[in-house]
């Protein structure tokens, strides 16, 4: 072995000391020189080729007996992601989850200000994989044509994501669930493509169903039809998760992607009937018109909403909700899983959703795609090793942080990757990390439209989407917009929309809060200059860059 080969065999057994990988650090450096120690007297007596063969060989012994121990000696925190699906905080969308509530949140920490970074499925899944912000993994909507789960995706962003991370420090890796809207479509590689980094798959292809769906397994194709006891899409992830864990290997890595509370809110039979009397919340902007003070897409829906718009909206609240017990359900029995397993005090559980949700607020009936709190902000509870019982935390993170937060607990260096991300295992358990508190974030969205008019509504002219009856639709071309969001010093919202209008939203969410006075006429011009200069350095942000804050 050559002194360099020695070097390199050496770095990749030294990794980032952290609660859990600091004893093989130290283990390393203890071994090494042992390796070298024991050598001495033995080379003295034999002759300059002997001696160098003696050497190389007792060094190599002592490196991998070094190897070997430190692997035994040290175990890694197994980690456990739940993604939900346009499951909101805002409207109360944690109600119904009294179970995880209790046995995450109160078991460990509940962030009050946790975002998403872009308010829609599958550039948002895709920010949660790849740690970026969406300017950088190139993701812009839910269709091919925008880069969901894209030949191109795969080719540049797959082999970046977590989870190959994870696998190369010996994390057996599990999927089951939705993944991004394209999956699986012939023109996204079919079901046989199974993204790098993952042991065992089981893909959902296409959009959230709960019944009539196709699964890849490992690559096989796998039809289910309408069956609940065989074919519930939450209670499957629940059921193969725990074979899973019944046959897994030390340490593990589980992200477990169920449908609900997405459309079509199929409810398992036995919730059916549950929330009979719940309606959509009345306060804050429910009802409310946009007003001449907001972007043009909140301008056109019709105010007040129709009775038929209203009892729609109020149907889809409740049927969500009703999802969603199963996937408390899938909560408590993986948690009950991981204890009679004796691993739930050496694993992370983290629950969150990929973004928000509205149900009326601003006369918008249902969907996502808005920069308003209801739509941006996503539940976040976590549980593990080393962090404190029933804590709430104020520090804001981003859904791209969960992928460094997962590389940090398996001690990978993040600076070492390509993530826009920070971990915020620091603010979970400061005694594990020193961390600092971002002072403001990125928030951004490329709107959506269809260039030929919608021909139930040609009086709106083209270039919108997802168009209800009563003619509102909740997207188009010009919801092309940025945001600066920050919580220190103040409690600012700033955006811009790259549209004809070039139109600019802001909003003091402390005496405003539900986002009803844009002031950017009545705000300080020297603020507005600050918020544009930041915008401007997040929106070009990479890596590193965006973990540098500049007041």
């Amino acid at each position: 072995m050559t002194l360099s080969e020695s070097r390199r065999f050496k770095s990749s057994i030294a990794v980032r000391p952290s609660r859990v990988t600091s004893g093989r650090t130290e283990c390393a450096v203890r071994c090494s020189s042992m390796a070298g120690s024991q050598t001495t007297g033995i080379t003295e007596k034999r002759g300059r080729f002997g001696r160098m063969r003696v050497l190389r060989s007792a060094v190599l012994l002592g490196l991998c007996v070094c190897a070997l121990r430190c692997a035994e000696g040290t175990k890694l925190s197994n980690i456990v992601l739940i993604l939900t699906d346009d499951q909101d905080v805002v409207l109360g969308g944690m109600i119904p989850m009294r179970k995880a509530q209790a046995l995450i949140g109160d078991a460990g920490a509940s962030f009050s200000n946790a975002f998403t970074v872009t308010p829609l499925c599958c550039p948002s899944r895709s920010s949660v994989l790849s740690g970026k912000y969406p300017h950088n993994h190139g993701v812009r909507n839910n269709s091919l044509n925008g880069n969901c789960s894209s030949a191109d995706w795969q080719r540049t962003q797959e082999p970046q994501a977590f989870p190959v991370y994870l696998q190369k420090r010996s994390y057996q890796t599990f999927f089951a669930g939705k993944y991004l809207n394209q999956y699986g479509k012939p023109q996204a590689g079919g079901v046989s493509h199974v993204p790098p980094g993952w042991h065992q798959w089981h893909g959902l292809v296409g959009n959230s169903q709960y019944y009539n769906y196709t699964l890849s397994v490992n690559g096989k194709e796998e039809k289910h039809g309408d069956q609940y006891k065989t074919d519930y899409l939450t209670d499957l992830i629940v059921d193969r998760s725990l074979r899973f864990l019944d046959q897994r290997r030390y340490p593990f890595f589980m992200m477990l992607a169920p449908p609900a509370p997405h459309s079509p809110w199929t409810s398992a039979p036995q919730y059916q009937n549950t929330f009979g009397n719940i309606k959509a919340p009345r306060d804050g902007s429910f009802n409310k018109p946009g007003g001449k003070d907001k972007h043009w897409l909140l301008r056109q829906p019709h105010n007040p909403m129709t009775n038929s718009s209203i009892n729609f909206l109020d149907n889809a609240f409740r049927r969500r909700w009703q999802t969603l017990l199963s996937v408390d359900d899938l909560v408590e029995k993986v948690v009950q899983k991981l204890e009679d397993l004796k691993q739930l005090n050496d694993t992370y559980i983290f629950y969150t959703s990929d973004h928000g949700y509205h149900t009326g607020q601003f006369s918008l009936p249902i969907d996502k795609r808005q920069l308003y709190e209801f739509d941006i902000r996503v539940p976040l509870l976590v549980r593990g090793p080393g962090i404190k019982p029933k804590q709430t935390l104020q520090a804001p993170v981003l859904n791209i942080d969960l992928g460094p937060t997962f590389l940090d607990i398996a001690g990978v260096n993040v600076s070492q990757t390509p993530m826009d991300g920070q971990s915020f295992l620091p603010f979970m358990a400061p005694s594990l990390r020193n961390g600092s508190v971002r002072p403001y974030f990125l928030v951004e969205h490329t709107g959506e439209g269809h260039s030929d008019q919608d021909p139930a509504c040609p009086s709106l002219g083209p270039g919108l989407s997802q168009c209800f009856p009563d003619c509102v639709c909740e997207d188009a071309f010009n919801n092309t917009y940025a945001c600066v969001r920050t919580l220190s010093d103040y409690n600012l919202q700033y955006c811009e929309f790259a549209d004809s209008e070039s139109f600019v939203e802001v909003y003091n969410l402390t005496s405003d809060p539900h986002q009803l006075e844009n002031v950017v006429k009545k705000v300080d011009p020297t603020l507005l200059q600050t918020m544009n200069q930041r915008l401007i350095k997040l929106q070009s942000c990479l890596g590193e860059s965006c973990r540098v804050y500049k007041q």
